[in-house]
């Protein structure tokens, strides 16, 4: 039985001549302590997908199911950590934290769950801003927070939502290692959702292209057999790195062409940055 499932699952917004079915008979199992990576277009239905597995939203057609079970609303089991952090501005990073701890374990005592605080904020490097509240932090920092907001209600499962797509290159790459380091203490199912290829491939186990919408279905897998940790660097030169890459990238630039052929549809092109020996790579027209 894989640890999460999605059975046939479509999703529509609208209604009457507005209604847009975003995703369409999506099909997905993850076993436990895997890490998978959905990789996909700006616009096609990918945080949808996301909202769906976490419960914040339904599906019209199908099911989602964690251990067994018909998910039928959010769950601190299910961590989601969101692209646009998801602060309390009148909350300081302690206290953000500290809320999510003091919801998901709440016959701790107050001494051990702030002790837990401590600790997770530590894991993260913000121990001297602690105090600190959103407004008084960098865009890094504030993703630090939810970062651990996320991790620290031990989920069995950590969502993650373009959760780095907002920051400088630097912050984005110092983070990914945060999260690596994290996820790799517990090894706890992590699912991804990104439009960079290089972060998938860096941080994943699987990367799944989601076609674009309307009516976005999955495509097919790719599986990532190299050996952990990863370093960005090395991996420039790692042939079975540059192979995995050319194909994942002339899947999507094939699916984008094709989609927008058939609706004049303009998609924006998942983050992809030539490094060494890039495909040959044709300009096309996405927004």
């Amino acid at each position: 039985m894989a640890y999460i499932e999605l059975r046939n699952v479509s999703k529509s917004f609208g209604t009457g001549k507005n209604k847009t079915l975003v995703l369409s008979n999506i099909n997905l199992e993850i076993e436990e302590g895997e890490f998978v990576a959905i990789v996909g277009f700006t616009g096609s239905g990918k945080t949808t997908l996301i909202n769906i597995i976490s419960g914040l939203i339904m599906p019209d057609e199908g099911e989602v199911l964690f251990k067994g079970e018909p998910v039928t609303g959010p769950s601190h089991e299910r961590g989601v950590i969101f692209q646009n952090y998801s602060l309390l501005p009148w909350l300081n990073v302690k206290n953000n934290v500290g809320m999510a701890v003091k919801e998901a374990f709440r016959k701790m005592s107050r001494k051990d769950r702030t002790k837990r605080v401590e600790e997770y904020v530590e894991m993260v490097n913000l121990s001297p801003a602690i105090h600190k509240l959103p407004k008084e932090l960098s865009g890094g920092m504030r993703q630090r927070v939810s970062v651990t907001r996320a991790l620290s209600m031990s989920p069995d499962v950590i969502l993650m939502d373009e959760p780095l797509s907002a920051l400088d290159a630097l912050t984005r790459g110092n983070l990914q290692q945060e999260i690596l380091k994290i996820w790799n203490k517990d090894k706890k199912t992590a699912l991804l959702i990104t439009n960079d290829v290089d972060e998938g491939i860096l941080m994943a186990d699987r990367i799944i292209p989601l076609k674009p919408g309307p009516k976005a279905t999955l495509g097919p897998e790719y599986k990532i057999n190299l050996e952990r940790p990863r370093d960005k660097t090395a991996l420039n030169h790692n042939e079975e790195y540059k192979k995995l890459r050319n194909s994942i990238m002339e899947y999507l630039i094939q699916i984008g062409e094709q989609r927008n052929s058939k609706k004049g549809n303009n998609y924006v092109l998942p983050a992809i940055k030539p490094i060494i020996k890039p495909i040959p790579f044709r300009r096309l027209n996405f927004n």
